[in-house]
């Protein structure tokens, strides 16, 4: 069984169990989150598509932790003109595990 939900604005496949990174949470570690906005389920071979969402359906999470993810280099340059500039960026996320759909 697995389920197709829409978390902070991105969209992700989940089955009971899992673990996954998302955009950072509001919650603290060790609470449970639940989410909504299921856009598809399938159990067993029988698929619901949501339009848009799936009603009665929910996907049920405990936050793990808050992480960070791999710096990336942003550098912006002009040629011939002197102009550098590098930054970095380490993203925030959330670490959760999927307790149960449905």
């Amino acid at each position: 069984m697995y389920a197709i939900v829409s978390i902070k604005g991105k969209q992700y496949k989940v089955a009971a169990g899992q673990q996954l990174l998302v955009n950072r949470l509001q919650e603290e570690a060790g609470e449970t989150v639940s989410f909504e906005d299921v856009l598809l389920v399938d159990n067993d071979d029988q698929v619901s598509v949501g339009t848009p969402t799936v009603s009665g359906v929910t996907v049920t999470a405990k936050v793990i932790d808050h992480v960070k993810d791999k710096k990336i280099i942003v550098f912006h340059k002009k040629r011939r003109k002197g102009y550098r500039k590098k930054n970095g960026h380490r993203q925030a996320l959330t670490q959760i595990e999927i307790e149960s759909i449905g």
